[in-house]
């Protein structure tokens, strides 16, 4: 472990040792039904992100392998959850086992396997024309349209566009090796715009940015929390291939989308009549829900630095 992962371990550390304070804090001196509720779900949250930088902590350190498979048991986890809300048919069977065991596994193989030709195209090519081939040789017509689209576009999120986070390691950027520190990057900015964004619109939040999808998005909260987290990721750009402006768009870039991309799966869950995705992380719902700003800002950085800055 280098000196740069041990400032970046000790800073995240020293901010949850930070939040963790503010929120017994705040649960000794709030007295409203309200309040209590919303620092309740607040200190969840970081009880869950002790859990959860543990995980991540012991992956970037173990290496690239433990790390892909970690992602690898995530898509794993948001799958089932996308699928158990949106049952499939027997017909469909044939289609989510293709799903769950061969293009999922087969995605993160070809990360671990340094293949970025095949893993650019896996999903959206190959396993876009097979899925609805497997369906329709069951002979079953009905909804077919929209039962292929659901098991199509539930890939395409949970494993394509999650899968982009760890293919962030291999990445050839000249002159730059340090590619754990590009993930870093990414998990940082991301949850660090939710969290913040959460909080800034908690204390400040007026205007509802589409209040029959989530309520509790604001714009109040969009723009302190996305800005906050933009220039925390300005500040990272001593550990990216980035100089402190590219850094700065980087980061504002991963901030509007992974908003974007909370706001859609927030719709999904409007429509299928679910709060959350599930209930693994206590405080955060399932793997899903915390992984929908990460589906939508992965894809946008790998690309963005792959088209700029790789080899």
């Amino acid at each position: 472990m280098n000196q740069t992962m041990v400032i970046l371990i000790g800073g995240v550390l020293a901010l949850l040792v930070l939040a963790s304070g503010v929120g017994f804090v705040l649960s000794r001196r709030v007295d409203s039904e309200a309040g209590r509720a919303t620092v309740e779900n607040l200190n969840q949250r970081i009880k869950a992100w002790w859990v959860m930088i543990a995980v991540f902590a012991v992956a970037f350190l173990v290496g690239k392998t433990v790390t892909i498979v970690l992602f690898a048991l995530t898509s794993f986890y948001s799958l089932r959850e996308f699928l158990s809300l949106s049952p499939t048919r027997p017909e469909d069977h044939t289609s989510v086992v293709a799903a769950f065991y061969l293009f999922l596994p087969l995605q993160y193989w070809l990360i671990a396997d340094e293949w970025q030709g095949l893993f650019a195209i896996l999903i959206p090519v190959w396993a876009f024309l097979l899925l609805p081939l497997l369906a329709v040789l069951k002979g079953e017509t009905e909804d077919f349209l929209h039962r292929t689209a659901r098991i199509q576009w539930a890939l395409m999120l949970t494993v394509y566009c999650i899968s982009h986070a760890p293919a962030l390691l291999i990445l050839e950027i000249p002159g730059y090796s340090q590619n754990f520190f590009l993930l870093f990057f990414l998990i940082a900015v991301v949850q660090l715009s939710d969290v913040l964004q959460y909080v800034f619109g908690k204390l400040f939040g007026r205007h509802k940015v589409a209040p029959r999808v989530s309520p509790s998005k604001t714009v109040e909260g969009l723009v302190g929390g996305g800005f906050s987290a933009a220039l925390v990721g300005t500040g990272l750009w001593w550990i990216t291939p980035f100089s402190p402006w590219q850094a700065a768009l980087m980061a504002l870039a991963v901030v509007a989308a992974g908003f974007v991309g909370g706001l859609v799966l927030s719709a999904v869950k409007r429509s299928l009549g679910a709060k959350d995705w599930g209930t693994m992380i206590e405080g955060h719902g399932g793997a899903l829900d915390r992984m929908d700003s990460v589906s939508f800002a992965a894809p946008v950085l790998y690309h963005l630095t792959n088209f700029y800055f790789g080899a």
